[in-house]
């Protein structure tokens, strides 16, 4: 039963005659996860936490980071460096206290998933990567649990659900992963800050929708929204046979969508490369960005992108040691495969994270 301070307190939602009191009570006594407490997790968690789901998991392995700052609305500056899911659930539960909060700081993978899944009644898919995606539909489909998904890319983002009462899986919408390299993630291409605001709270309003039995749940249909044109138009998701493929988990989720690069590039870390600058060893930095990332911030090296690299290496003159760098990673591994074949006296170091573990440390 909902006590009095609970009634004062989801009063405006307590008078909606479509939710009510049975409504609300079926909130409270909800069990939902969150996988994944960054810019799509974040509106989701504070609108959920806000409405009175009575238990909220948070899955995330991550850490705050200076560049998340600008869409991750739940976080501040003093955050920087703490994990995500212990940050999120201390500000949550001043919030909220009537919510209880469950921390999955190793987030989910292919050991825990069905574990983690199995506790809890709705799950939201907040990941921002294909290997989270399959594992996370994957591990609904087996287990029966709806699955909340949302996605946003650059100004675009999409909204449907998932495994609702026999409806499509993730799988029925896209059967494999997109081959290695195909489709950069954010770090690398960008997201405009309100976005996830966005796309998060339409994950949260279809959540409630699944959890209290209100209107007509986004189930075999994918909403797709343009922030740049302010439109809305959706596609219809038909429930095919992949949807009674899966009945176990992958051994890795990784393979498919794992980037082509050499194996024997050498990672070093932002701390390791700051110990280096201390202590005065001479190496040479290359920021292999665009230029107007680079304009944007930069950690003072010399800018040579990767979209004109081919071009440009025949001029380039290089340290003996050199460390490249981009904004997360990818990219200054790609650089590096293609210098290495030029340079074969030359020692490349590959930025650990880029600038987004730089930001963090």
């Amino acid at each position: 039963m909902l006590s009095k301070e609970e009634t004062a307190r989801y009063n405006r939602q307590l008078i909606l005659p479509e939710l009510g009191v049975a409504g609300q009570q079926r909130l409270k006594e909800a069990k939902v996860l969150m996988i994944g407490a960054g810019g799509l997790g974040c509106p989701v968690l504070q609108y959920l936490a806000a409405a009175g789901v009575g238990t909220i998991g948070i899955a995330d392995m991550d850490v705050v980071g200076e560049s998340n700052l600008h869409r991750q609305i739940l976080y501040t500056s003093a955050d920087v460096g703490q994990p995500k899911a212990a940050v999120a659930a201390r500000k949550l539960a001043q919030q909220n206290p009537f919510v209880q909060f469950e921390e999955h700081g190793g987030g989910i993978t292919v050991a825990n998933a069905l574990e983690l899944v199995q506790q809890y009644d709705v799950v939201i898919d907040g990941s921002d990567n294909f290997p989270t995606r399959y594992l996370v539909s994957d591990a609904c489909t087996i287990l029966k649990k709806p699955l909340v998904f949302g996605s946003i890319f650059k100004f675009e983002g999409q909204v449907t659900v998932f495994n609702y009462k026999d409806g499509p899986t993730y799988r029925c919408l896209f059967p494999e992963p997109p081959g290695a390299n195909e489709v950069p993630n954010c770090a690398e291409i960008g997201v405009l800050g309100v976005l996830p605001g966005i796309i998060g709270t339409l994950q949260a309003n279809e959540a409630i929708k699944v959890i209290t039995g209100m209107g007509d749940v986004a189930s075999g249909r994918l909403l797709l929204f343009n922030a740049l044109a302010l439109s809305f138009y959706s596609v219809k998701i038909p429930r095919s046979a992949m949807a009674d493929q899966v009945t176990k988990l992958q051994p890795s989720y990784e393979i498919a969508c794992a980037p082509e690069a050499p194996t024997d590039i050498v990672e070093l870390s932002p701390e390791e490369y700051k110990k280096w600058l201390k202590n005065g060893r001479e190496v040479q930095l290359l920021d292999v960005r665009e230029p107007h990332e680079y304009e944007a911030f930069n950690i003072r090296g010399a800018s040579v992108p990767l979209s004109t690299l081919e071009q440009k290496i025949s001029g380039l003159q290089l340290a003996p040691e050199v460390v490249v760098h981009c904004q997360a990673g990818a990219r200054s591994r790609k650089a590096i495969a293609l210098l290495q074949p030029h340079f074969p006296e030359v020692r490349f170091y590959n930025l650990t994270g880029g600038l987004a573990a730089w930001d963090a440390e």
